[in-house]
């Protein structure tokens, strides 16, 4: 298992250094997010991604806050390049927002489903 979240980790870098090299999207690169669960530097990467696509109106207006959030993914890259997890405190600041991984191992009904019910508490 170990193995894989290594090169999990150093595909993540590469997808990470390419949305910010005007490569690909933010959307491609969550597309091709591994779907490996279980593995907290993943997930944190995962929703620092998620939040540079919801920083879109933010990143246009405040070109400071746009320098800061691409050095500190350019941090988060370099990390995960090697393969190595991520800091707790980057971790537990996503932890925070989010009590599940917003990965999906699957998208299928059955997974939207299950998702939609915990969301709306059916």
């Amino acid at each position: 298992m170990l193995k894989t979240y290594l090169q999990d980790r150093k595909k993540v870098s590469e997808l990470i250094f390419d949305v910010l090299t005007n490569k690909i999207s933010v959307l491609e690169a969550l597309r091709d997010f591994p779907k490996n669960l279980g593995d907290p530097t993943l997930d944190a990467a995962f929703h620092a991604l998620v939040h540079l696509e919801a920083d879109e109106d933010l990143r246009k207006k405040d070109a400071l806050y746009r320098d800061e959030q691409d050095m500190y993914l350019e941090d988060i890259a370099n990390i995960l390049s090697e393969g190595n997890a991520l800091p707790c405190n980057v971790i537990e600041e996503y932890k925070q927002y989010y009590k599940d991984s917003l990965i999906y191992p699957n998208i299928d009904k059955k997974a939207v489903f299950e998702r939609l019910k915990k969301m709306i508490n059916l």
